[in-house]
């Protein structure tokens, strides 16, 4: 007789095994129309799964938002099941749903295009409207093997293979079809519904590793609603105008080429963004204790091997063998070199906490199809730091970064963050009573923050428990950035020590932290965020001074100089074009103010300006326009001297 628990905390005893649609049922006929699943004890599970002992359970309604996940999953399946109806011939590998939609990897000698789309939706919702349940069976390791033998599906025989031989096998029907499945679903096909797209198609290695076949992927979504997926087409048409690799050569930022696979070639515009970061982030963090080093590109394979990096990370490194036979790899990392400078000399518990940050130019081995403009790259500059301290330290000094971290996001106008705190595995170094401490640090900073977090249960590493900062865009996407994470072995492996008040080696506690992560990703997500359109500080080129005649050449030149000698990032454009080309040119390219210069500006020593996405012009003195650029481009840290600020004639 299982007991069931409810949310709203009323208890349900049944007289013998029920499943999820009785339960339904026992509570209302409305309730059972509109159930799609079931959460027994927070996991989701089939609509007609079966209870036979005390557990809580919840209905879950195609409308809630837990059901998103069954209506993609189930799209996927039958996205495969008119793949193979219209394409006998064509193999299907593996289809889970991701965020935002879901993709199915097929084998098949012919290549898919955009045009099969509108024949593979019309199948889709052919199968839907035949609303085929779904019904799970559990099969014998070897009758399965020789069912997808039969049918020539060699990846799902792979699959099953592979399977541990303590798991069952289990596959899901829809009328004639099936797949080899884990599940959930929901009851049939016509829950799905008509809200789905497929979206495109890509090159993707079985299981993700080069050296084996290539299939195609497709990509497609799917929603509860036709406004959700309408309201999600849209949010992908402005996703590509603002794709950054666009707009970086719009802009004049970088650019990348197949010489230098995974590596950014950073224009002078771009670069100038790239150090106004650096410079920002510098500012931040040396007032607050920070010392910035430099370590070497390049250590030998022994330090790595001492780290455990080498064991655990040597396939994604870049490895050099010199005559000598010495092997080095370029760093993927900065944390054992800071080990290395916080050795060097004796510490005291008196110089503890030790603050290294660093700057620091970073290999990482990346599948050529995983590559991504400079959002995912093979080389890229960390803005990490590592905090070495007591045990006694943690808790203020995890409330110090939390404090950093959030105080610069809401610089850059990220104000909606997300954060998820992971505690101990099950496999872990370190005492429990020094985990317990960190992980009472990092939630204390939270709540010291006043900080809502997502709490992932022994999700932290093996060597410390750690909170991850994903930033939320300015069009809903999520981004994950900032990390701190307590370790609690490195440094012995490392063999960092301190001497403690009794004159003992004691060995610390090092903190690591990033806040933009990867600072040539960032700029990525600050382009993709802002469309371009930088605040006045950031932008690489502020102030674009543009003629209308040859008789203003002068004065603009006048007028640039000014604005130069005043800190500001100027450029000037005397061509003998239309100002009417210049104005939509340097639009294009994102210049936050185009100033125009005429007979009548040099004429009353005034200028016109305009400022980007607005058709309003603006007229005013030289000196009046330098005060407000010089106001107006201040960057969050100069804003607290403004009052300081004066015009240099």
């Amino acid at each position: 007789m299982p007991e069931i628990s409810f949310l709203d905390g009323r208890k349900k005893n049944y007289p013998s095994m029920v499943s999820g649609a009785d339960i339904a049922l026992s509570i209302s006929r409305s309730l059972l129309k509109e159930a799609v699943a079931i959460k027994k004890n927070g996991v989701l599970c089939d609509l007609n799964d079966n209870i036979d002992e005390d557990c809580a359970v919840e209905i879950v309604k195609r409308t809630d938002p837990d059901a998103l996940e069954l209506i993609r999953h189930d799209a996927a399946h039958v996205m495969a099941e008119a793949v193979q109806e219209l394409y006998p011939e064509t193999q299907v590998t593996i289809g889970p749903f991701i965020q935002d939609g879901f993709y199915y990897d097929f084998a098949r000698e012919e290549s898919f295009n955009e045009d099969d789309f509108a024949r593979i939706e019309k199948k889709m919702y052919e199968i839907i409207a035949r609303n085929e349940k779904f019904v799970k069976e559990v099969w014998d390791r070897q009758k399965a093997i020789d069912f997808f033998k039969a049918k020539n599906e060699h990846y799902k025989v792979e699959l099953i293979e592979g399977i541990d031989a303590s798991q069952e096998i289990s596959v899901y029907k829809q009328g004639q079809w099936l797949d080899l499945c884990r599940g959930p679903h929901m009851p049939s096909t016509g829950k799905i519904g008509k809200a789905f797209k497929l979206l495109k198609v890509a090159g993707a290695y079985w299981r993700g590793d080069s050296r084996n076949v290539m299939l195609q992927r497709i990509y497609a979504t799917a929603w509860a609603s036709q406004e959700d997926l309408q309201l999600y087409l849209e949010r992908i048409e402005l996703a590509k105008q603002r794709d950054h690799r666009r707009l970086g050569m719009v802009m004049d930022l970088f650019h990348l080429q197949d010489d230098a696979p995974g590596s950014v070639f950073w224009h002078q515009k771009g670069w100038t963004f790239f150090q106004t970061l650096v410079d920002y982030i510098r500012h931040k963090q040396n007032s607050v204790g920070y010392i910035e080093v430099n370590t070497p590109d390049m250590l030998d394979r022994s330090l790595w091997e001492k780290s455990g990096h080498w064991e655990k990370f040597s396939e994604n490194m870049f490895i050099s063998q010199t005559e000598d036979e010495r092997i080095f790899a370029l760093k993927p990392m900065n944390c054992p070199g800071h080990v290395q400078i916080f050795k060097n000399g004796t510490k005291s518990y008196r110089d503890l906490p030790v603050k290294i940050a660093e700057f620091g130019k970073v290999h990482r081995y990346e599948p050529s199809g995983a590559l991504h403009g400079i959002m995912r790259v093979r080389s890229f500059t960390q803005d990490d730091a590592h905090v070495f301290c007591t045990t006694e330290q943690i808790t203020q000094e995890c409330i110090n970064v939390n404090t950093l971290i959030l105080d610069i996001y809401k610089d850059f106008g990220f104000n909606d963050v997300i954060v998820k705190f992971a505690d101990r595995p099950e496999k872990r170094v370190g005492s429990d009573e020094v985990w317990q401490k960190s992980e009472d640090a990092l939630l204390f900073a939270l709540k010291t923050a006043d900080q809502e977090y997502i709490y992932n249960k022994g999700e932290g590493a093996f060597y410390g428990p750690k909170l991850e900062y994903t930033l939320r865009d300015s069009i809903g996407r999520e981004w994950q950035c900032g990390t701190l994470q307590v370790d609690l072995n490195l440094p012995g492996r490392l063999g960092a020590n301190f001497i403690n008040p009794q004159g003992d080696k004691e060995r610390p506690v090092m903190l690591h932290r990033a806040i933009f992560g990867s600072i040539e990703r960032f700029i990525g997500i600050l382009i993709e965020h802002t469309g371009g359109n930088l605040p006045l500080w950031l932008a690489p080129i502020q102030i674009i001074v543009c003629t209308i005649t040859s008789n203003a050449d002068n004065y603009a030149q006048l007028v640039c100089d000014c604005l130069k000698k005043n800190g500001l990032r100027v450029d000037l454009d005397m061509r003998n074009e239309k100002i009417s080309y210049k104005i939509r040119e340097h639009s294009l390219a994102k210049i936050p103010i185009i100033v125009i210069c005429g007979n009548k500006e040099a004429e009353e020593q005034t200028l016109s300006f305009r400022r980007l996405g607005s058709e309003k012009q603006s007229q005013d003195t030289l000196n009046n326009f330098v005060e407000i650029m010089k106001k107006d481009a201040l960057s969050p840290l100069e804003n607290i001297n403004s009052k300081n600020t004066h015009v240099t004639s």
